[in-house]
């Protein structure tokens, strides 16, 4: 599980990460060609040399099919070894031609974890450079085990005991290639369900040596994401709905045919009941601790619809995946569960209803933070652990603002607060700034050699505050009613370039640059080689991607 936020009582909204630890290597990444035009805020970035094109989901399922099928020729002009094949998960195609296709890899049939990578082609098919999770060559001496698999879920059942976890039998153990860091070595997988003690469903996955009997790495696979509805959080909202019959339904068939279900407090892994009504006008507007409720529904389809208009306005993107089906949602979920989670496996998000089941965690940008993190689980599959892990939870944050600015709601104001409505901390306060961490009393403002050891949620600062720096620069300002005032670690003036391109640039790193062990230096050269590929390497943008960096100590 990985969570939106935490507190130092527990209490977590989860969301879902990939596989893999360690530093990310990235070596060969290109500088880009300097673009013909670039846009005003808010301008379609389609006249971006760099800038990824929207591709119908027959020509992504093509050139999906087209590099799978050329995978071994990819394979060996990046100098992999003969034991070593290329699975295509997921391809980035630019205005210039440029394609990005990222892979996962296999070792003797045996999946390599930690060693994906993306591989960067011109539009001749010339290859410009290799984005790395690890530099380590794919090696093990041997592919027996000297330990059994029995071992390796006894090990797994007893970490999962010891984050909270009610599981007693674990769900089999496989061999995989463990590569997250330092030298690759024969390793067991072993998943453990169940849920945690705060009710959130249990996923964790335990990497075991399979020599030593010696466990490598750990992390949760749950990620702490027309009609007229009237809200708890943003007021009167309009909602697609489906008529069936006489009955209108929560499904909304113009986004993927996104759902929202009815838990009625229970917990178990079934999607729950489809909401319905007869009239099409939806909730209250008013807290309710009853599980008929349909408020926290509004919340939740208002999240799950601007969540997926942002991506599709902003970046192109169709859907999660990038593949046009749309997830669904599950309100009501436990009882008094303050928390919230996406889910890759059901590929859901979840909401609890909070303290005494009245403040439900259905507010603007938790569903966009939450839901965020299945477009990272899909794409880069930052780790959710050390600096990766805070990388994880940023993208997350800078997304999720992204998603309440876009929506431009007058009850929700687009701010660089994260989580300001639910007022989880009962006293009025967000649970993050953006402008200055270190405000929530345990994030970071800049970075230092030992940020990788904080939680997620406050390692995440470094990159929060990098991103509102290249947004809105340093300094003293006011935005939409809210006053800011951002530091720099050196002292340093930074001047920013408005946080459409900032979004652009981070999303672009995102899917092109980033891989699973992405640390806060590669996330340096990330940004840049997308602010490159979009802007040119003596652009403005690239010069205030190095600079609002160096203000938050990541050179």
């Amino acid at each position: 599980m990985t969570p939106l936020y935490a507190r130092h009582k527990r209490t977590t909204l989860a969301i879902a990460t990939a596989v893999a630890a360690g530093a990310l290597l990235t070596t060969g990444l290109t500088t880009g060609s300097a673009a013909a035009v670039t846009p005003a805020e808010g301008t379609a970035k389609a006249t971006l040399a760099g800038a990824p094109v929207q591709l119908t989901t027959a020509a992504r399922t093509s050139l999906i099919k087209e590099q799978q099928a050329d995978a071994s020729t990819t394979a060996q002009k990046i100098g992999l070894g003969a034991k070593e094949k290329l699975v295509v998960k997921d391809v980035v195609k630019d205005a210039d031609g440029t394609v990005h296709t990222r892979y996962e890899r296999t070792y003797e049939g045996l999946p390599v974890l930690g060693g994906d990578l993306v591989v960067h082609e011109s539009k001749s098919g010339a290859t410009e450079g290799v984005s790395r999770a690890t530099k380590a060559t794919i090696k093990v001496a041997s592919l027996t085990p000297k330990v059994t698999a029995a071992k390796a879920e006894t090990q797994a059942l007893s970490a999962a005991k010891a984050a909270g976890s009610d599981k007693t039998a674990a769900d089999g153990a496989r061999k995989v290639v463990w590569a997250g860091s330092g030298t690759p070595v024969l390793a067991y997988e072993t998943i453990v369900g169940g849920f945690q003690d705060d009710g959130t469903p249990n996923q964790l996955h335990v990497i075991t040596d399979a020599a030593t009997g010696k466990k490598l790495y750990e992390y949760q696979g749950i990620e702490n994401a027309t009609g007229t509805g009237k809200s708890l959080y943003s007021g009167t909202v309009s909602l697609e709905t489906t008529l069936s019959g006489s009955t209108y339904n929560l499904t909304d068939a113009t986004r993927g045919s996104h759902k929202t279900y009815n838990k009625s407090h229970g917990t178990s892994s079934s999607a729950g009941t489809l909401f319905t009504d007869a009239d099409n006008v939806w909730g209250t507007g008013a807290a309710s601790s009853s599980t008929t409720d349909q408020t926290a529904a509004v919340d939740a389809t208002y999240g799950a619809q601007e969540t997926w208009d942002f991506y599709k306005s902003t970046f192109g993107r169709s859907g999660i995946k990038n593949n046009g089906v749309g997830a669904y949602s599950r309100v009501h979920y436990g009882n008094a569960y303050v928390n919230a989670f996406w889910d890759d496996s059901c590929f859901c998000m979840t909401y609890g209803d909070g303290e005494g089941n009245v403040n439900p965690l259905t507010s603007l940008d938790v569903a966009g933070h939450e839901m965020s993190h299945g477009v990272t689980s899909n794409t880069a599959g930052l780790n959710y652990s050390g600096e990766s892990g805070g990388l994880n939870e940023a993208t997350s944050d800078i997304f999720g603002t992204g998603v309440e600015f876009y929506a431009n709601n007058s009850n929700d104001v687009g701010d660089y607060l994260i989580g300001e409505e639910i007022d989880i901390n009962g006293d009025g306060t967000p649970l993050r700034y953006m402008d200055k961490p270190s405000k929530d009393g345990g994030s970071a403002d800049s970075w230092s050699s030992t940020v990788g050891n904080k939680d997620v949620h406050y390692s995440s600062g470094v990159a929060n505050h990098f991103f509102y720096l290249l947004s809105e620069g340093s300094g003293a300002k006011t935005i939409n009613g809210v006053s800011y005032n951002s530091p720099t670690s050196n002292g340093s003036t930074v001047t920013g370039i408005g946080r459409a391109k900032a979004l652009q640039i981070w999303y672009k790193a995102l899917t092109t640059y980033f891989t699973s062990t992405t640390n806060y230096k590669s996330a340096r050269t990330g940004t840049l080689s997308a602010a490159s590929a979009l802007y040119g390497s003596t652009s403005t943008e690239y010069k205030a991607v190095a600079a609002a960096w160096s203000a938050v100590n990541v050179s």
